[in-house]
């Protein structure tokens, strides 16, 4: 028996601001020894099954099994097979900010241990996390904060019910956002200077944006980046590598995608309609 320590692959990215980091935790066969962190963790498992034990008691983990791991938690057990899971690592402080945007006592954010549960939030969350780690954070720090603050606030769903918030952002705070968002779209947004920018928390920001636009403010960052980019396209003077640093995306290639998920033509299509051609 070959007992090992287990081996978190940290992703490229470093924590974001509102204390959120995806680990790969890959583990051959044999004894894991799981250390203790100051982080809570999420483990989601990502490969094939896995059998084992711990204790006496046997298990076998699919795709999409869940543990929830809190702060300080530290843990032994014995796989039969090489296994691959995603580690959500949360900030203590990320569930404290999570709790007094939505009105919750931030002293009781804490989270209870939890074994092989099905989840499928968190699963979205993960697999959403790990396919924008897979193509280098192309989306940047505002995309993977408003998943890490929808992953806190889901984990602490349990609590009471917050107070109900405001229907949506007033129309100072709307204008105020949506101008910065145009001033600073060749920049890498994050949720935290934006609701800075509205007056409000980062909570209530998702929350009341979307009910004020009909759209996550991520995604609508994007479709003013694909608008951005259209435009620049049309103009025709502006090679698509620069179109696509002038519209904030991080390359040619994510600019691509984007705009043909929201306008269903490529780049190319819409260089070809420019007058200067």
């Amino acid at each position: 028996m070959h007992a090992i320590t287990a081996q978190e692959q940290a992703a490229s990215a470093p924590r974001s601001r509102l204390g959120v980091r995806l680990e790969v935790l890959t583990t051959p066969a044999g004894v894991v020894s799981l250390e203790a962190t100051d982080d809570h963790r999420i483990k989601v498992h990502a490969g094939s099954p896995v059998r084992g034990a711990c204790g006496a008691h046997r298990f076998l983990y699919t795709r999409g099994d869940v543990d929830v791991l809190p702060a300080g938690y530290s843990d032994v057990w014995e796989e039969d097979d090489a296994g691959t899971s995603l580690i959500l690592r949360l900030s203590p402080s990320l569930l404290r900010r999570a709790a007094m945007d939505t009105g919750r006592d931030p002293d009781a954010a804490g989270l209870d241990l939890r074994h092989q549960v099905r989840d499928s939030q968190i699963e979205h969350i993960a697999w959403a996390l790990d396919a924008e780690r897979a193509a280098g954070y192309p989306s940047g720090q505002l995309y993977t904060e408003s998943l890490g603050l929808a992953l806190a606030v889901h984990l602490l769903g349990r609590a009471a019910a917050p107070v109900r918030p405001p229907r949506g952002l007033s129309r100072q705070q709307l204008r105020r956002v949506t101008a910065y968002i145009e001033e600073h779209l060749d920049r890498n947004l994050t949720l935290d200077r934006l609701a800075g920018v509205a007056g409000i928390s980062a909570s209530h920001l998702k929350t009341l944006f979307k009910r004020s636009t009909g759209l996550p403010v991520h995604e609508y960052v994007v479709q003013r980046r694909v608008e951005r980019a259209k435009a620049l396209l049309l103009r025709g003077d502006l090679p698509a590598s620069q179109v696509a640093i002038e519209a904030g995306f991080a390359h040619q290639s994510h600019m691509a995608r984007c705009m043909r998920r929201v306008l269903g033509v490529t780049p190319s299509a819409l260089a070809g309609r420019s007058p200067a051609r």
